[in-house]
């Protein structure tokens, strides 16, 4: 039985991606150590109206599209990227009240686009996603800890965002 190729790109490719190599970046910088990323999921809302003339028939159009929170996850480390920008969020509400210029900086910085990169098994760079406007909702920054459990302790970052798109001028190699 032969297989006709789906993977036009890279005709020796037979299998699909795996979902275990990808690198996440902000403020031009990988912030290090994810085990996991949520997906990238939009939805359009379906907007129903019947025209006068018509009364006995239904349309839709589409509508508001709206974007669903991305979430992070890595176990806990010295690297505090995901605690900082959480409070920024706490300097744009105003919360600490003590330096204004602080205050401005974090309305100017609280949001930042976000890159997600996908690798092949071979370690090369596939695809990447552009992710607008991000700002972190929730942080969870210590789990439920369990004196007898083994777990890995996992810090928690989830991010809102205003859309996402794909960078076209990333692909896979031809080999």
């Amino acid at each position: 039985m032969t297989v006709k190729n789906q993977f036009p790109t890279n005709p020796n490719r037979v299998d699909p991606y795996k979902n275990f190599r990808f690198r996440v970046k902000w403020d031009g910088k990988y912030v290090a150590g994810f085990s996991r990323v949520s997906m990238l999921d939009h939805a359009v809302q379906a907007v129903k109206f019947r025209s006068g003339g018509v009364p006995g028939v239904q349309s839709t159009e589409p509508g508001q599209t709206s974007y669903a929170p991305i979430t992070l996850e890595r176990g806990i480390s010295e690297d505090n990227a995901f605690e900082q920008w959480s409070n920024e969020i706490w300097g744009y509400q105003g919360g600490s009240g003590d330096d204004v210029a602080d205050s401005q900086k974090s309305q100017q910085d609280f949001r930042k686009d976000i890159v997600i990169e996908f690798y092949n098994v071979a370690g090369q760079m596939v695809l990447a996603y552009n992710v607008f406007r991000c700002w972190p909702s929730e942080y969870v920054s210590i789990p439920d800890l369990d004196q007898n459990g083994n777990l890995t302790a996992i810090q928690t970052l989830t991010l809102q965002n205003e859309g996402w798109e794909r960078d076209t001028s990333v692909g896979e190699a031809d080999a």
